[in-house]
């Protein structure tokens, strides 16, 4: 076990002693790196006079919405593709072709139908996240036990109850694997955002705004930090997959 926890620690300090040297000894401009030092105490200092908290809370507010709204339409349309054959061949060739297409390259067409506000962003991180929520539910589906369904019709069990019953409780780990993919996706697309559509609160206008200044140890401190919250949350809903999920741990 201590073992185990060594490794989990080795690489971040190894690139935090690369990192400090090469900061030391100048091998990098400090225009383009700032020592770790000074990253440390900026983030102190953007705590201390707290205006970081604020766009931590607008990042994760509409992270968590667009999360949210993703979930509450790719997991229903996932489990419904999977299940009916029809259905799946109608709707295959619209998810795929909607999935290939970069997420960035839709800025320019959720601006015009939602403008510059937190709706577009909201709304372009339900968009992608649930994609890939329709995808491993689908596959969850899929790769469930067919002889349970059959069990469960030969006992006259079908419809709501049946999705209830069966099929969800077996898509729950492709959903959950899902999940952890859809609610880091939707951290990047949000920062992103920021950067590019118009606000003037968030992680993401931040990251842009010290770079454009030239505040280099601000923008490294930022971009670790929201790092950081991105492994929390994703340790977060891990935390909640083994609670729901316990059969399969």
């Amino acid at each position: 076990m201590k073992n185990n926890k060594l490794y989990y620690v080795l690489i971040p300090l190894i690139i935090l002693l690369s990192w400090t040297i090469i900061s030391s000894l100048k091998l990098i401009s400090p225009l383009f790196i700032s020592s770790p030092s000074d990253v440390f105490f900026e983030t102190i200092n953007l705590f201390t006079i707290g205006k970081i908290l604020v766009d931590i809370y607008h990042t994760l507010y509409r992270a968590f919405f667009g999360f949210i709204l993703a979930c509450l339409i790719g997991i229903p349309i996932g489990l419904i593709m999977g299940y009916y054959d029809k259905i799946y061949s109608s709707l295959e060739f619209v998810v795929e072709f909607f999935r290939s297409i970069p997420s960035t390259a839709l800025f320019p067409l959720f601006l015009l139908f939602f403008g510059i506000g937190d709706e577009s962003k909201i709304a372009l991180t339900a968009w992608t996240a649930s994609l890939v929520l329709i995808i491993h539910s689908m596959y969850g589906v899929h790769l469930g036990k067919k002889l349970r369904i059959k069990a469960a019709k030969t006992m006259n069990i079908r419809g709501a109850k049946l999705f209830q019953k069966i099929i969800f409780p077996e898509a729950l780990p492709q959903i959950f694997g899902g999940m952890r993919v859809a609610l880091s996706l939707s951290l990047v697309i949000v920062v992103v955002t920021e950067m590019f559509i118009g606000t003037n609160f968030g992680l993401g206008f931040r990251i842009i705004n010290a770079q454009l200044v030239y505040k280099i140890p601000e923008m490294y401190s930022i971009i670790i930090l929201t790092g950081i919250i991105g492994f929390l949350l994703n340790k977060s809903l891990l935390l909640i997959e083994k609670r729901i999920i316990h059969w399969t741990n």
